[in-house]
This record gives C-alpha cells, sequence and structure tokens, in this order.
C-alpha cells in the first residue's frame, strides 16, 4: 500500500500547484473587480487602459506554468498506473517466492549453479537444508518481472525466491539457440496409426468373386439402336424389293453387308445391293444361310457371325431396325407373350406385360428363339432376391438379366461339356452386335469377353446387362 499513498500525495500536490496557478492568472490578468465608485462623470470621457509589457509577461508566464503543471499531473498519473500494474502482475511471483523462500518446512527454491543455470526439474524438489535469510521482496519482484534473460552470477548471488522465474526464462532462451526442449517426466506414447481403409470389394451384381466387376446404374438405359446405326428407309425398301426378286432373305443380305465390315445408314449402294442379293441367292441362301455365306466368303469365322447377325435381325424386324429398338418395345412385348417358343413363368410373363423389361432383354430371348427354337426362361425380375450379394442390388431388379434354364429342350443343367448346347449358347450371345453385346454372361464356361464361369451357375445361364 506505499504506493497507493504515494500516487495520492503526488495528485494532491499537483492539484495544489494547478490552483495556485489559476489564482496568480486570475490576480495578474484582471485585477480589482470594477464597482460602482468608479464610475465618473458621463461627460468626462474615460481613457482606454493601456497594457504594459509586464502585465504581458505575467499572462505568458502563468499560461506557461499551467501547460507544465498539467503535463506534470499526467505523467505521474502514468507513471502511478504503471507501478499499480506492475505490482499487479508481480504478485503471484512474490508469493511464489514467498512460500518457497519461508515455508512451514524451510526454503523450498533451487539454489545454487543449478538454479543460475536454469536446467530445474519440475519434478524433483531438493531436500529441506537450514532456514537461509529470505531476501528482500522488491528485489525478488524485480528479478522475476524485469529479468529477460538468465542471471550468469555465481550461486552466492542467486537468491531462492528469482531461481523459479529464471530457469523458465533460461528455458526460453535455449530454445531459441536451436536446441530441442525436452520433458523430463513426458511420457513417450506411441502414436496412435489411423486404421488402413479397407478396400471396397468388387462390384458384380451376381456373385462374391468374379473376372470383370460390373457397376449397375438404376437409370434408363440408351437405345441399342442409335440414329448412327439405323438404316435409311429408302435403303430398307431396297434391300426388300431385291431380296424378292433372288428369293433370298433380306436379313442375309443386310448380315453379309455388316458382317463384311459395311457400316452407316446406307451400307451399300443400288447396283451392290441388287448383285449381292442376286449372288446369296444362288448359293442357295434361302435353304441353307449359313453354306451360302461360307461360299460367298469362305469364312467359317466370318459365316457364323452372319448366321448370328441374320437371326438377330430376323428377331427384331426391319421396323426396329429403321425406327429403333425402343420405339418398339410394345411391339417387342407382344411378340414375346405370344412367341411358343418361349417358356416363360407366370410372373415372368407379368413382368413382360407390365414393362419392366429391358427392351435388349426382350430382344435377346427373341434372339435365342429364332436360333434354338426353344428356349425355358427361369428368372426375369419376379422370383430374383433383390440383393446379389450383401450391399449389391441385382441387375434382375432393374430388368436388365435374364436366367435361362434350358434351349432346344436341353436342360442346362449336366450339360455345360465343351462343345454342348452351354457353349454353343455362350458364343451366340457373344456374337450380337456392338451395342447389343451382354455386360456379364456367367455359366460354368468361360469363352472370354464378358463371360465367364461361377459354379454357382451350374444349372442356368444368366445374362446381364
Amino acid at each position: 500500500m506505499p504506493r497507493r499513498n504515494s500516487l495520492t500525495r503526488r495528485f494532491l500536490h499537483h492539484l495544489f500547484l494547478l490552483s495556485l496557478a489559476r489564482c496568480i492568472l486570475t490576480v495578474l490578468g484582471r485585477g480589482r473587480a470594477w464597482d460602482e465608485w468608479d464610475e465618473r462623470g458621463e461627460t468626462e470621457p474615460q481613457p482606454a487602459p493601456k497594457r504594459s509589457f509586464t502585465r504581458r509577461f505575467a499572462h505568458t508566464l502563468s499560461f506557461s506554468l499551467l501547460f507544465f503543471a498539467g503535463l506534470a499531473l499526467s505523467a505521474g498519473a502514468g507513471n502511478g498506473v504503471r507501478s499499480m500494474l506492475a505490482a499487479d502482475e508481480a504478485t503471484p511471483v512474490v508469493a511464489q517466492a514467498e512460500q518457497g523462500t519461508t515455508g512451514p518446512t524451510g526454503p523450498t527454491g533451487p539454489t545454487g549453479p543449478a538454479a543460475d543455470s536454469g536446467q530445474v526439474d519440475a519434478g524433483d524438489q531438493p531436500e529441506p537444508t537450514t532456514p537461509a535469510e529470505p531476501a528482500p521482496a522488491p528485489a525478488a519482484v524485480k528479478t522475476a518481472v524485469l529479468s529477460s534473460r538468465p542471471s550468469h552470477s555465481s550461486a552466492s548471488a542467486a537468491t531462492a525466491s528469482s531461481a523459479p522465474k529464471k530457469a523458465a526464462v533460461s528455458t526460453r532462451h535455449v530454445a531459441r539457440q536451436g536446441a530441442k526442449p525436452t520433458r523430463p517426466h513426458a511420457s513417450h506414447k506411441p502414436k496412435a496409426h489411423a486404421p488402413k481403409p479397407e478396400k471396397a470389394p468388387a462390384l458384380d451384381p451376381e456373385v462374391d468373386a468374379a473376372a470383370g466387376a460390373t457397376v449397375w446404374l438404376n437409370r434408363s438405359a440408351p437405345d441399342p439402336t442409335p440414329p448412327a446405326a439405323r438404316l435409311q428407309l429408302a435403303f430398307a425398301r431396297e434391300l426388300v424389293a431385291f431380296s424378292r426378286q433372288a428369293h433370298v432373305d433380306w436379313a442375309l443380305v443386310l448380315a453379309t453387308l455388316r458382317a463384311d465390315g459395311h457400316n452407316g445408314r446406307v451400307p451399300a449402294n443400288r447396283a451392290s445391293l441388287r448383285t449381292l442379293a442376286f449372288r446369296l441367292g444362288s448359293l442357295g441362301g434361302r435353304v441353307n444361310p449359313w453354306a451360302a455365306a461360307l461360299s460367298y466368303s469362305s469364312d467359317t469365322s466370318l459365316a457364323d457371325r452372319v448366321v448370328a447377325l441374320r437371326n438377330y435381325y430376323r428377331s427384331v424386324g426391319l421396323t426396329s431396325l429403321v425406327r429403333g429398338l425402343l420405339s418398339q418395345k410394345a411391339d417387342l412385348q407382344d411378340r414375346v407373350l405370344h412367341d411358343s417358343r418361349l417358356h416363360i413363368y407366370a410372373g415372368g410373363r407379368a413382368d413382360v406385360a407390365a414393362g419392366r423389361v429391358d427392351v435388349r432383354v426382350l430382344a435377346l430371348m427373341l434372339y435365342l428363339a429364332q436360333t434354338y427354337r426353344e428356349v425355358t426362361v427361369s428368372c426375369l425380375v419376379s422370383g430374383h432376391r433383390l440383393y446379389a450379394r450383401p450391399g449389391v442390388v441385382s441387375a434382375h431388379v432393374y430388368g436388365r438379366a435374364v436366367d435361362i434354364a434350358a434351349l432346344r429342350d436341353v436342360s442346362i443343367t449336366g450339360h455345360q461339356q465343351p462343345g454342348g448346347i452351354t457353349e454353343q449358347a455362350v458364343r451366340s450371345v457373344l456374337m450380337l452386335p456392338g451395342r447389343m453385346l451382354p455386360a456379364q454372361v456367367i455359366s460354368l464356361m468361360g469363352l472370354g469377353g464378358p463371360s465367364f464361369p461361377l459354379a454357382n451357375h451350374y444349372d442356368h445361364i444368366h445374362v446381364g446387362y
């Protein structure tokens, strides 16, 4: 509290000086007040008072004194506030120093060279020794607050109250020089490594393991016959006319052009189309399409592809090739429901009638019926589980898959040997034109491309788009 009394005394002293300066200004500036005894006759003119040099000097001196008095008052008040703040900040340090120096069991602060060098272990406390004479409190406060670097004096000059603060400052000084600070008693726990994310399983819609993963999107598929692949109406009319004249199937003529690499909306001109139609007719294309294609190309693989394309074009119809499959979906549904070669279970027929089956699956069933005459369909949408495996919705649910259980009245079960009916069907599916090629053909046989074997498909062929 001595600092507070000193501040009050200074303030009263400055106030007294300010009042004294005001009084001096009043006396020298205004002089004696005017009263009625000073009134003179009205006829006598009152001369204007003359201001002397002494009076002006007095005014200037008074204002100067007033200015310096205010300046002294402001400086004194600032010093007082600064002293109060310094006292508030030093109070905890003083209390700590006093507790460590004159505690109930004696001095507890570190002394000696350890305190001077700043290497103080916070967990180790020195043993109680004989009480030492405490240092004055103001010295402790000054050392703890105003010191910015450790003292390098001898051990006898260091005091117990300033040792903790000097140790902290010394530690900061060493850190600035590049030394890595250490924590003596900090437990070094091993860093917990984040678990590596597990790899997502293959997105196969049918089984747990597959050669190629397929991601199924629940959205409308594009037309498998885009405008660029559709036939021009004029070309379609010429195709039918020349095929009738040559007594050959128009689908065989078109399949021969496509297999030979003639694509586009107009695969051949009028003269070439007429020549090809009569050539195939002369080779017996109406009776045996495969033999006619083989005689024309002298290539068995090309002949197989010609026959496959001919069956596909016959199954979807010429109108679908001109206008697109999606435009003829209703007609394809009606043909599937009324085709005696297709044996579909009751739930599957309801799916077709409700329009839940994709147009590519409809065309595929008609294609297999055109190729093998008898087709047994075991699953479309109804009757199949929602998930093919945990977390993956089956393609059957979207109407984009079909399971074939028998062909030509031959069951798939037990007939998946090389050269059997299953291999023939898989090869026929793989020879479909580009956009009609399925994404998966699953059986016990893998013939490349989208086909691969799986053990749980021993009794059917799965074809999915």
